[in-house]
């Protein structure tokens, strides 16, 4: 089955962002959320990157089932 990046129902702070790359790349959310921290102080070009992901990712679909996307 082919993955599909989704903005997470589960793992959500903000959009969802985080969350849904994480569970995308089978790592901690805590990792992606240091990642966007570490971008956010050099410059400034973690805010627009997760502002434009939140608009560009889809929402999860709410027929997810224990992480069966379908």
């Amino acid at each position: 089955m082919k993955k599909k990046l989704y903005k997470s129902n589960r793992d959500k702070h903000l959009c969802g962002v985080c969350g849904g790359i994480a569970e995308y790349f089978s790592i901690d959310s805590t990792l992606v959320r240091l990642g966007l921290v570490v971008f956010c102080l050099l410059g400034g070009s973690g805010i627009l990157a997760y502002i434009v992901c939140a608009i560009i990712i889809p929402d999860e679909p709410s027929n997810v089932i224990d992480g069966e996307k379908g």
